[in-house]
């Protein structure tokens, strides 16, 4: 198949190329490189099969470019963290909603077989429910959060008007190789793995008690494929099911594929689990490491205190199982930024 993976440059999308390209289909990688790296997708250049279109979502042209003759569309790119969107909330909402749109728009008009996106767990906002199951949510806690929710409402309206098949995958605290440790708005794994690797004390946001089903990259590349590639019949028919199995009456069966799914572990770890996890799998190869404690500060503005998802829906419909804890995840992710970095 021909795929387009928008943000192949950054974290999640370089390591769907990897995947994709290693299963032999053609990839298309469209990135203005604003949050992605070249050396992330380099040395898939010489790669016959692999195309690199440095530009920008947010021009329809470049979109519509990029779209040609693809099969599939796995939309990854967007501008990231919830406290980048508090202090830019125009740039934020100007990529991931107007460079969304675009990008809906060059897919129904290129009559790709089913749009992929990146939706995310902040969608769940202020909601107090454990675990976050998909249709229910609460308000939006931050500028990211509500351009992340708008994704969906266009995507269920575009799948509704004009015969798309469009899946939204929400992801929680994803994490693993290629997460960038540098940078302002550095996710807190590979920041804290940074400090850690340069001996100095990470910190924590609050007391240390708010938790996160922190979620290995190779589960979100499970995700991606299966909800590529499962066949509609099989979504409509696995979604009686679910449906059925959680007592939801549906009046008519719909033949429109619009679905939303977590995608995690299922798992939950708060943040001095975390740290002493990430300093005790770093201390195997530096013990100087393991003497490191962490320090604490503020709350840090639009975090939620607790996020967990049931990934029963996904497992249900596409048969989602995730093999990778978020112990494993740890290790492996540990063992990759040393080898990367020291």
């Amino acid at each position: 198949m021909k795929i387009l993976i928008t943000g192949g440059a950054g974290f999640i999308g370089s390591n769907l190329v990897e995947y994709f390209l290693n299963k032999k289909h053609e990839i298309i990688c469209l990135d203005n490189l604003a949050t992605g790296y070249m050396h992330n997708i380099e040395v898939f250049i010489p790669n016959p099969k692999f195309t690199f279109i440095e530009g920008d979502i947010r021009d329809l042209e470049t979109c519509k470019t990029a779209v040609q003759g693809c099969d599939y569309v796995l939309h990854e790119a967007a501008l990231g963290s919830v406290p980048r969107s508090i202090n830019d909330p125009a740039n934020t909402n100007s990529v991931n909603i107007d460079g969304f749109l675009n990008m809906l728009i060059a897919a129904r008009d290129e009559g790709v077989k089913r749009f992929v996106y990146a939706a995310s767990s902040s969608t769940y906002g202020d909601s107090k429910k454990l675990p976050k199951v998909e249709n229910e949510i609460g308000k939006p806690l931050s500028p990211y959060a509500i351009t992340k929710y708008v994704n969906e409402l266009y995507a269920d309206v575009f799948a509704k008007t004009y015969d798309m098949e469009c899946i939204g995958l929400r992801y929680f605290n994803v994490f693993g190789k290629r997460q960038d440790p540098n940078g302002a708005y550095a996710a807190v794994i590979p920041l804290w793995v940074k400090n850690l690797l340069n001996h100095e004390r990470p910190v924590i946001n609050g007391d240390g008690t708010f938790s996160r089903d922190f979620t290995y990259i190779e589960n979100v590349i499970q995700a991606n494929e299966l909800a590529a590639f499962t066949p509609t019949e099989t979504i409509f028919l696995n979604r009686e099911k679910y449906l059925s199995e959680i007592e939801e009456i549906q009046n008519s069966k719909s033949s429109i594929v619009a679905e939303v799914f977590n995608v995690a572990f299922g798992g939950n770890t708060n943040l001095i689990q975390l740290f002493e996890a990430l300093r005790d799998n770093l201390a195997k190869h530096d013990k100087e490491i393991g003497k490191i404690q962490a320090a604490f500060g503020p709350n840090r503005a639009g975090d939620i205190p607790h996020s967990q998802a049931s990934i029963f829906k996904a497992n249900t419909i596409l048969g989602y199982n995730p093999k990778y804890d978020a112990k494993t995840g740890f290790e492996k992710a540990c063992e990759w930024y040393f080898q990367k970095y020291k």
